[in-house]
């Protein structure tokens, strides 16, 4: 269980420099090189103690799991968009209970009601892009500011877009060390370790949701389709940004 208190903005840390985790990233996916998401979350907590933070979406708790196993106490990212399925804010709340962790959630600099009162309603229908990048991408780049490295869930077999996903790289946007420990897990290998580890689990992950975003742009896959055909269905659209 977390002892820990939620917080909306994580507090300040010092930070190496640019180049210094530039060559810290280099010096790790050369020795990563072929690695297992034990090694790579295990030698994150040993680079960067106090320094490093993870993402999640909720659709699962195995990377915060994971990496809690060599970092208790680290911090667990959460974009609180204001569009989550009840089933998502159910397990972020479940995760925040059952593990050795912080869940920090990341607000936009808008409501809901403020945004659309700028934009118009359903800017979500009209313009995803503008609305990712406003309920998303702007607010996890302001969170990321106060740490030296991040680890994602992202892995290589969910679509075409994240096949070259490195084990670790220097992410050039936010200046720091990126880290996906799961990149070349597949969806039954993330299923297993869950299962195996009690980890809390996301109830729309089995229900056909295999990528679960935001309410309004996600939908359930049909057997045999893309893993994130259901993100941003019918738009073109297949990454947040987050990720690009």
């Amino acid at each position: 269980m977390s002892e820990t208190t939620t917080t909306t903005v994580p507090a300040p840390r010092a930070r190496r420099g640019r180049e210094e985790l530039r060559s810290l990233a280099e010096r790790g996916a050369t020795e990563l090189t072929g690695a297992g998401a034990e090694e790579v979350a295990a030698w994150a907590a040993a680079t960067f103690p106090g320094t490093l933070a993870v993402a999640c979406s909720m659709a699962d708790a195995v990377l915060p799991h994971l990496v809690s196993r060599f970092a208790p106490g680290v911090d667990v990212l959460f974009l609180d968009t204001g569009y989550h399925f009840a089933e998502t804010r159910g397990t972020r709340d479940e995760v925040e209970f059952a593990l050795p962790v912080r869940v920090v959630d990341v607000l936009p600099r808008q409501t809901v009601a403020e945004q659309d009162a700028e934009f118009g309603p359903r800017l979500h229908e009209r313009d995803p892009g503008t609305c990712c990048r406003l309920r998303k991408v702007e607010p996890l780049a302001a969170a990321l500011g106060g740490y030296e490295a991040w680890v994602t869930g992202v892995r290589r077999e969910e679509a075409p877009t994240r096949a070259g996903t490195p084990l670790v790289q220097f992410d050039e946007r936010h200046g720091l060390v990126k880290l996906n420990p799961l990149a070349a897990w597949t969806f039954d290998e993330l299923v297993d370790y869950a299962t195996a580890n009690a980890v809390p689990v996301n109830p729309l992950l089995t229900s056909g949701y295999p990528s679960i975003g935001c309410k309004p742009c996600t939908r359930a896959v049909a057997p045999g389709e893309d893993p994130r055909a259901g993100r941003w269905a019918g738009t073109g659209k297949t990454e947040c940004g987050i990720h690009l």
